[in-house]
């Protein structure tokens, strides 16, 4: 079940709502919120959830431990042993096949028999589950906040359904006050349906339009890839993962304003932005802070020497890599990352810096879109491949003809998505509130903003009914980062 499923939309999604607000009081809101979590990944992934929910009683006991360990020495202790547990459960299950796999290039090498290559089931958003965990164990280290009274806390925290699969990663220290105490009011319910709305139209509307032509041009021969559909496949590429894990998020922020959490916002118009580093900073900021104050400051951060700085931020966008996917194109996207990063902190950084705005918006949005060539491609053989048909360098048999790919859904869902991936609708409703302010008499004033509230609703709903009638006019597209 997912968000943009009918299920999930006209049943799930009702009953929860309705069922949550006839309860009283906060602990029966937050069983039943558990309860129906359950469930959620249950009928995705019933297979692993008893297994889930030991992993989840047993971080429930760590935290116990490093709350209750007065000498540093044993907080350490305990933190490693979470560590440990935690990161072995993640790699047992999502990087087992990749170690044996590359284990046995060296024995081919010498003509002795490979190892049997282990092909494990992956536990939905097992990723995501494992850095809630540590951020669990680690918040409570830093004594950022106390230790869950009761295991439902913890469960529902890690469980809960809004951003259980594919995030934004949460922090324990952020949430765990909310499961005490939060606030229901008729606007944050509203901006809540908005967002979630505004995410389902960019999941519908635009994801799923573009990600057609992406998946078939990614799949070509390299004989069949022209430089014109190459460009074409990168474009859409580009456009569908933002539009897609944007679109998530932001129905996962807009669920859980209904149910009165605030969560923390993980896209800010990453497009715009003006180098990598910037981008990092408007890119899945739940995953990028996340590993800042996690890993790259426990690593020394800014205050060691330069060189020193220099390999952390490699090593720690070697880790970003590698929590993307099991496959060493992911790890050589975070490489190709942490290099740029690093190049920036180099006199090309101050180089960059004095170029007009569009060069530098050039550059990263150029970067960027390499990069998800990348991410996207199977192999390095097809990553190769892709590279040398954008650039000319292929040998084309028989190329594709682009029209085949450029059908109207696509055009529109490109130029919609390149207008959105910047702030317009934010700055068309500022120079809106603006030219209100501009108006003289108090009642004129009240009339039209009061058209304005009008015309929002009626733009919310268009959006919910046109994405509806995709949704059930058209197959349905996975979120990307599901698999993650």
């Amino acid at each position: 079940m997912v968000f943009s499923s009918p299920l999930f939309l006209f049943l799930f999604l009702p009953v929860v709502l309705t069922v949550y607000f006839l309860l009283p009081g906060l602990r029966a809101r937050n069983s039943w919120l558990l309860l129906v979590s359950l469930l959620f990944y249950a009928w995705g992934e019933v297979g692993f959830i008893l297994l889930l929910l030991v992993s989840t009683l047993v971080n429930f006991e760590l935290g116990k431990w490093v709350e209750r360990s007065e000498e540093i020495s044993v907080r350490k202790k305990a933190v490693a042993v979470a560590v440990v547990v935690n990161v072995g459960f993640l790699a047992f299950f999502k990087y087992a096949g990749l170690v044996v796999a590359s284990f046995n290039v060296p024995l081919k090498l010498f003509s002795l028999a490979p190892l049997p290559v282990p092909h494990l089931a992956l536990p939905i958003g097992i990723s995501f589950f494992t850095f809630h965990a540590l951020s669990y164990i680690i918040d409570i280290y830093r004594r950022k906040w106390r230790a869950a009274r009761d295991p439902r806390d913890v469960a529902l925290y890690i469980f809960f359904f809004p951003q259980l699969v594919a995030g934004p990663i949460l922090r324990w220290n952020a949430i765990a006050p909310q499961l005490e105490q939060r606030n229901y009011n008729r606007a944050n319910f509203a901006e809540g349906v908005r967002r979630f709305v505004g995410g389902f139209a960019k999941k519908m509307i635009v994801a799923n339009a573009v990600a057609v032509p992406a998946d078939q041009i990614f799949s070509l021969p390299a004989g069949e890839l022209s430089t014109p559909v190459a460009w074409l496949g990168v474009a859409c590429y580009t456009i569908q993962i933002y539009f897609d894990f944007s679109g998530y998020s932001d129905m996962a922020v807009g669920l859980g304003k209904m149910f009165g959490f605030q969560f923390i916002e993980n896209f800010n118009f990453p497009y715009t932005a003006q180098s990598i580093k910037d981008f990092w900073r408007r890119w899945h900021i739940s995953l990028s802070s996340w590993f800042r104050d996690y890993v790259y400051i426990p690593l020394g951060g800014n205050r060691v020497s330069a060189m020193r700085n220099h390999v952390n931020l490699v090593a720690v966008f070697f880790l970003c890599g590698l929590w993307h996917g099991a496959s060493w194109t992911f790890v050589a996207w975070g490489l190709y990352h942490g290099i740029f990063l690093v190049l920036e902190r180099t006199p090309w950084g101050a180089v960059l810096e004095k170029l007009p705005r569009p060069l530098r918006h050039l550059y990263a949005i150029f970067a960027v879109m390499m990069g998800w060539v990348l991410f996207r491609a199977d192999t390095f053989s097809g990553a190769g491949n892709f590279f040398a048909a954008l650039f000319g360098l292929g040998h084309v048999v028989q190329a594709q003809p682009l029209h085949r790919y450029t059908g109207n859904e696509v055009i529109w869902a490109l130029c919609l998505g390149t207008a959105f991936s910047m702030p317009l609708w934010g700055a068309a409703k500022k120079a809106g509130a603006k030219i209100g302010e501009l108006i003289p008499a108090a009642a004129g004033r009240e009339i039209y903003f009061g058209l304005g509230q009008i015309l929002e609703i009626v733009l919310v709903v268009a959006l919910l009914l046109i994405s509806s009638a995709w949704l059930a006019g058209g197959t349905y597209n996975p979120f990307i980062y599901f698999r993650f």
